[in-house]
C-alpha cells in the first residue's frame, strides 16, 4: 500500500479590469496510483499595493509555480500597472 500526496495547480483564471489572477491549488492523495481524495485551496494575486509614497510595489510572485508566474508576467503589463496605480491612488481612504 503506497500512499502519495501531490499538489496540482489545476485552475488559473485572470479576471477583472486589473487582471486579478485567481489560483486553485488541489491537494491529491493517491493509494497505489488510484486517487482517494482531492481537496482545494484558492487564493488571489493582485498586481501590487501602494507604499506610503504612493509608489506601486509589485506583488512578489517568486514563490509561485512557474505557470502562475508566466501568466502574471504576461498579463501584468507596464501600462496595466500604471492604470492600477492610478486606480489605487484615486480610491485611497484618508487615515
Amino acid at each position: 500500500m503506497a500512499l502519495s500526496e501531490s499538489i496540482e495547480y489545476d485552475k488559473i483564471e485572470v479576471v477583472g479590469e486589473y487582471a486579478t489572477v485567481q489560483v486553485r491549488e488541489a491537494t491529491v492523495i493517491k493509494k497505489d496510483g488510484k486517487e482517494l481524495t482531492r481537496s482545494f485551496h484558492r487564493y488571489v494575486l493582485e498586481i501590487g499595493t501602494l507604499d506610503a509614497s504612493d509608489n506601486l510595489v509589485d506583488t512578489d510572485i517568486s514563490s509561485q509555480p512557474a505557470k502562475v508566474q508566466a501568466i502574471c508576467n504576461a498579463v501584468w503589463t507596464d501600462s496595466l500597472k500604471s492604470s492600477y496605480k492610478a486606480f489605487l491612488i484615486a480610491n485611497k481612504t484618508s487615515e
